[in-house]
């Protein structure tokens, strides 16, 4: 437990002075086109994004899609935002995190941390339940002979 809330810490930006910089260009480097953080996550590579992204309003998608078009063109064109645009940017406001919520299940197994066995009371670790929901759709594609998503072709 010790070394969870030792690393809970060192990865908060209000505790660790480095975690703090680095969100901090993070920051500034997403502003500089007008991006969002979670503008980033790609849906194609995310079955829990993707649904995310289809339970969300259609205004808050057609605004991300805004934003990473324009992205692009002032990537494409070597320009960033006039700064007082900048200055209006909102980088880390969350627009996905309730959906993404709903969208990846709590599951009830047992996470084992320091040679001791915990139960998962409710808690579920991103990554940890994302890795679960994957193999549950490979096998599921698997047991119906469908072939994998990047193997696919059109008729």
């Amino acid at each position: 437990m010790a070394s969870s809330s030792w690393l809970q810490s060192f990865l908060n930006p209000s505790k660790n002075w480095f975690a703090a910089q680095h969100k901090k260009a993070v920051a500034g480097r997403l502003r500089r086109y007008g991006l969002r953080f979670e503008d980033l996550y790609d849906p194609k590579e995310d079955l829990d994004i993707k649904e995310a992204m289809n339970r969300l309003p259609r205004e808050i998608v057609d605004a991300r899609n805004q934003r990473l078009k324009r992205a692009m063109d002032l990537s494409m064109k070597h320009e960033y935002l006039p700064e007082d645009l900048q200055a209006m940017q909102t980088p880390f406001r969350s627009y996905l995190k309730d959906m993404l919520a709903l969208s990846i299940p709590v599951y009830p197994f047992a996470l084992e941390w320091d040679g001791k066995v915990k139960e998962n009371a409710g808690f579920c670790h991103k990554l940890l339940c994302h890795s679960v929901e994957v193999k549950r759709e490979n096998a599921e594609r698997e047991a119906l002979g469908a072939l994998p998503l990047y193997q696919r072709s059109i008729p």
